[in-house]
């Protein structure tokens, strides 16, 4: 969430930014927020005048009863009453204010950074770089969802016929290969000094709201109407709100976690797109990384985020290529987002296996997460995340681009989780 303050006193540059993310009505909204933080403060004004009004003249009441001077200070009685009478309206007008003012900030997105590409769609994010080689496969190579059926390690129609479509069952060494691929990817964070986490897959409305899932993408998440939670989307949801209503160390920063969870997205409006096979789920395994920073570093950190991603990719000898993505196709709250996208050689099309992505302080305003500087003053912390990595479409990537004719290889690094070199 952007500070009323900031938009106040930089109105111009927060017009420019949320252009480049092609916000409709941004000067409506902008203009409506200012208007509403005016009301909010003579309201203020009014209560606290009239607040101070009732205590001198309470004070007086005491001086008036001293002296003697019972019908002064029935008097003073009288206007006290009056005065707290006048109170009462003006408290509720202005919770009904802070109330319409929080709402109407909440749909402004984040301000995009100064080095994100302009661009409405995926077509006009820009290529930072590629890495890997592009295999070659052997005719009558096929597609991952045939070899999961050939060498019986995924079921889709059992995961259909158990909870429906989206929803499959990893089985025998298909089973073995996803688990080995979390073992490493979390072993690969640990040792570059994040912490583990295993998180509830659970959470609550305010943290929910606090990421930015809400109110943004009600209507990806399942929801439990009985309990009022929701389960996420992505471990970056609870992981982030370790912090919420915190004020940290300065010394404390950065912190650096990790986590494995199952995510589970409703995918809503996406039927029809890529969504065979391991494509596209609504329930997949993905480890994340997250970090809590100080806002003066946080760009390094982006940039030391992806390099991590890069070499967990590089480790696996997938090809892929980085993208900067443009205001039009950044998530909400994002300032930054570099996506990573490995090459399917049986499908022959880039795959998205990872996002990261820079927030600053639109997070950590929502939660309140905040650090002691060294002039004791509190200050909002920015907060980072990033995919390390989505497993789905790892697995599909790696079945696809190294099946021969003696099975599938696989990549030295999975050899001692996985148990061996191949699945044959």
């Amino acid at each position: 969430m952007l500070q009323v303050q900031f938009i106040r006193q930089n109105k111009e540059l927060v017009l420019e930014r949320l252009a480049v993310k092609h916000f409709a009505d941004a000067a409506a909204v902008v203009d409506e927020v200012l208007a509403l933080d005016d009301q909010r403060k003579k309201l203020t004004l009014d209560y606290d005048e009239t607040q101070a009004k009732v205590n001198s003249a309470s004070k007086e009441i005491g001086k008036l009863m001293a002296s003697g001077d019972k019908s002064g200070a029935e008097s003073r009685k009288q206007e006290v009453a009056a005065f707290k009478q006048a109170l009462g309206p003006i408290d509720e007008q202005l919770r009904a204010t802070e109330k319409l003012l929080h709402d109407t900030l909440v749909r402004l997105p984040n301000l995009p950074g100064a080095d994100v590409p302009k661009g409405r769609t995926a077509e006009d994010n820009v290529e930072v770089r590629r890495g890997g080689d592009i295999p070659t496969l052997a005719a009558g190579a096929v597609p991952h969802w045939d070899l999961a059926k050939k060498y019986d390690l995924i079921d889709f129609e059992l995961g259909n016929k158990v909870t429906g479509s989206g929803f499959p069952f990893y089985k025998n060494k298909g089973a073995r290969l996803q688990r080995a691929l979390i073992s490493y990817f979390l072993d690969f964070n640990t040792s570059n000094g994040y912490t583990e986490f295993l998180p509830p897959f659970l959470v609550n409305e305010a943290s929910a709201y606090g990421t930015g899932q809400l109110p943004d993408k009600e209507g990806q998440m399942y929801y439990m109407p009985e309990d009022n939670f929701y389960l996420i989307p992505t471990s970056e949801v609870p992981l982030t709100n370790v912090f919420r209503d915190e004020i940290l160390k300065e010394s404390e920063l950065p912190v650096k976690i990790t986590a494995y969870s199952p995510c589970f997205r409703r995918e809503a409006g996406s039927y029809g797109k890529d969504v065979r096979g391991l494509n596209r789920l609504h329930q997949f395994e993905k480890v994340e990384l997250v970090q809590i920073v100080h806002p003066d570093k946080s760009y390094d950190t982006l940039q030391e985020m992806v390099a991590h991603v890069e070499k967990l990719l590089q480790s696996l000898q997938l090809p892929y290529r980085i993208l900067n993505l443009c205001g039009g196709d950044m998530s909400f709250g994002s300032a930054q987002t570099f996506d990573f996208e490995v090459w399917s050689a049986a499908q022959e099309k880039w795959l998205e296996v990872s996002s990261v992505s820079n927030f600053e302080t639109f997070q950590t305003n929502r939660m309140k997460v905040r650090f002691k500087d060294e002039n004791g003053k509190n200050q909002l912390v920015h907060s980072l995340n990033g995919s390390s990595l989505a497993c789905p479409r790892i697995m599909a990537t790696l079945l696809e681009n190294n099946q021969t004719a003696d099975g599938i290889l696989l990549p030295e690094v999975l050899h001692t989780y996985f148990g061996g070199d191949r699945i044959a």
